[in-house]
This record gives C-alpha cells, sequence and structure tokens, in this order.
C-alpha cells in the first residue's frame, strides 16, 4: 500500500474499524506529536503493533501541538510528521488530529486498545477511563530507547549553536551562559490557606496545619495530568509583627511532611508579606509573584489554572490571564466584584472540572 493510502480521517478510520471489528480484527490505537522521529518511536510502534491486528496513529497537529508545547513547536510540519508516521511497515492508518487530549479520538474510534508508551503509570494515564467506557482496554509498553525530540534538539543546539557573543551575560560580578528553557509548562497556582489547608487567622503553628477534605487527592491528580504546582499566598502577619518568616517556612514544612507519604512535589511557593497599607506588587490581586513564576518556571499561562477561596485570587488569576476556580468557602467575600470559571465544592472537584476542560 502507498503511503498517502495508509492517511485517512479519523471519521473515515470509524467506519473501517466497525467492519474488522465484525471480521474479528482487534484495533490498537495510540497518538503523539512525533516531531523528530527517532529509534524510540520505530521500537514503540513495532510493539505497539504486536499488541493488535490493525494499528491505527493519531498524530497531533500544528495548532495542537502549540497547545502543550509552546509555540516554538513543532518542528517539522504535520504533513510530514503524518507521512513520516504512514511510512512505517508496523503503522496501517495513520490521520491527524486537532485536540489535545484523546477521548474524541477513543470514543469516535472505540479500539480495543489504546497504547501508550511505559514513561506512563496507569495512574496518570488520564484516558484510561474513557478507553474502559467504550469497551476497551488501556495498555502501556515499556520503552527501549530514553530517545527524546528535546533530547535531539539540545544535541543539535550544542554541536552546531556555537557561542555568540550576546549569550555569555555578565551579572552580579560573574559571567555564566544562560539556559533556554525548550518547553513550557501548564501550571496549577494556588492559595494556601483555605485552599490546601484550613483557613487558620495567622497561621504560624506547624501543629494546627490541616488538610482540606480531598486535598492530598486533588493534588495527586494535578500532578499525575503533568501540571506544575505553585502556591501563592498572602502571609500579613509577617509584616505586621504577628510571626516570623521562619514560623511561615515551618508551617510549609508541616505542608510538605504531609505530602510526602503521597509522593506529591510543590514546584514552587511563592509568598507576600506586605500587608494592604503596604500597597506593594506582589500582594494578590497583583500579579508579580505570578509573573515572577512565569519565568522561574516557563508556565504557559494560557494552558493554567488559579485555584482559591477568595474574590482576590480569582482576581489575581484573571489578571494573569489564567483560568480560575473557586472553592466554596462559609465566609462571605464580596471584596472584588469577579465570576470565577468554576465554583467547586473542595480541590478534587476542581481536579475533575479542569480534567473535564482538559478533554474537550
Amino acid at each position: 500500500m502507498k503511503i498517502q493510502d495508509k492517511i485517512k480521517t479519523r471519521e473515515e478510520l470509524a467506519e473501517m474499524i466497525k467492519e474488522w471489528k465484525k471480521q474479528g480484527k482487534k484495533v490498537g490505537f495510540t497518538s503523539g506529536s512525533f516531531d523528530i522521529i527517532h529509534a524510540g518511536h520505530a521500537a514503540y510502534l513495532e510493539k505497539a503493533k504486536e499488541k493488535c491486528d490493525v494499528l491505527i496513529v493519531a498524530v497531533n497537529t500544528d495548532l495542537s501541538v502549540k497547545k502543550y508545547k509552546g509555540e516554538d513547536k513543532p518542528i517539522v510540519p504535520e504533513k510530514e510528521r503524518v507521512t513520516q508516521i504512514a511510512a512505517f511497515e508496523s503503522v496501517d492508518y495513520a490521520y491527524l488530529f486537532d485536540e489535545r487530549r484523546n477521548k474524541v479520538n477513543i470514543e469516535t474510534l472505540k479500539p480495543d486498545y489504546y497504547i501508550k508508551a511505559g514513561d506512563y503509570t496507569m495512574a496518570r494515564l488520564s484516558s484510561k477511563e474513557v478507553i474502559e467506557s467504550v469497551g476497551g482496554k488501556a495498555v502501556l509498553i515499556p520503552l527501549d530507547f530514553k530517545s527524546s525530540t528535546t533530547d535531539l534538539i539540545q544535541k543539535v543546539l550544542k554541536v552546531y549553536g556555537g557561542e555568540k557573543k550576546e549569550d555569555v551575560v555578565e551579572k552580579d560580578k560573574t559571567v555564566h551562559m544562560p539556559i533556554k528553557k525548550i518547553k513550557q509548562h501548564p501550571a496549577i497556582f494556588l492559595d494556601r490557606d483555605g485552599t490546601i489547608n484550613k483557613d487558620i487567622e495567622y497561621l504560624h503553628e506547624p501543629d494546627k496545619f490541616e488538610f482540606l477534605p480531598n486535598v492530598e487527592k486533588g493534588l495527586k491528580k494535578m500532578q499525575d495530568m503533568e501540571f506544575k504546582l505553585v502556591v501563592i499566598t498572602s502571609q500579613a502577619g509577617i509584616g505586621l509583627g504577628y510571626f516570623t518568616k521562619e514560623d511561615f517556612y515551618k508551617v510549609n514544612r508541616a505542608m510538605f511532611r504531609n505530602l510526602t507519604p503521597h509522593k506529591i512535589v510543590i514546584d514552587k511557593i511563592y509568598f507576600c508579606p506586605h500587608s494592604k497599607g503596604d500597597k506593594c506588587k506582589c500582594r494578590k490581586p497583583e500579579i508579580a509573584l505570578f509573573e515572577r513564576a512565569k519565568e522561574d518556571l516557563n508556565i504557559d499561562m494560557k494552558l493554567s489554572w488559579m485555584i482559591g477561596d477568595k474574590t482576590q485570587d480569582i482576581e489575581a488569576g484573571k489578571r494573569a490571564g489564567l483560568k480560575t476556580i473557586l472553592i466554596k468557602s462559609d465566609k462571605i467575600d464580596s471584596e472584588f466584584d469577579v465570576k470565577a470559571d468554576y465554583e467547586a465544592e473542595d480541590l478534587w472537584d476542581a481536579v475533575q472540572y479542569i480534567l473535564k476542560q482538559e478533554r474537550k
């Protein structure tokens, strides 16, 4: 079969799958951006084919790649990438798709197997529930090679990039070469008191730190969805002299100790020690801390969220260009006239809403 004959549309393949199933054939489905083809891709697709009679590969369009890898990706245009995938003997058919995740693909094709590489775990597989809902099964395949497109790009830059004068920066009487972060990451920004833990006024005693219901479960799911977890909290008690920065750090360490058994890692905590009267640029709803986090962690703000229990959290999220979720509270708060994209009962309810939006 010619390569171009193996490239179809999703709708065409959905009809073809119905006939294959009548013939008793098992259909496997996998997807990816497949930006720069390497040995890892070849080995993975060959193993995927061994699991089924017909292997279908969905290739992210340029638009969908930019959604989760940043504006500078992909390197190779979509038509070339889907042609390269269709050229593999192990691939029976290939097609392009626009969505970021695989919910629509799976619900349309209804394959017998949804196949992913072994660098995933079943817990991180956001479409596991979707494939099971259409009567299929999720399958993980171990990786033979640890190659990646990002690794290849970095090697090429190292060999051919050369040293440019403008790449050498002198700062604080030191000379260094800054490292350009290639891939942007989405993040979930979280308020601390009242969102992660019970809101105790001027909390500074570690033994009084207590998680709100379903927080550990919610944070773990967010981390499994590959969001950076960033806490941005106002701690006016420091500036007012009610407690010290060291007290604040002790409470954070109590939070970390409680998160460790769940293998949850907070990527960064930013705090404002000022009171309202200081009129600083870091106290929410001001967004200086959000901008700093964006720079430090190379965050894609368009794909990120802000979750908090007060209108100042939501207002700050809106100003920073984030989607927002308000955790419902008994405390009446009308400081800012702003409406969140969603109001959640707790952090688990919030992450379920985010997952629903991701699948769209």
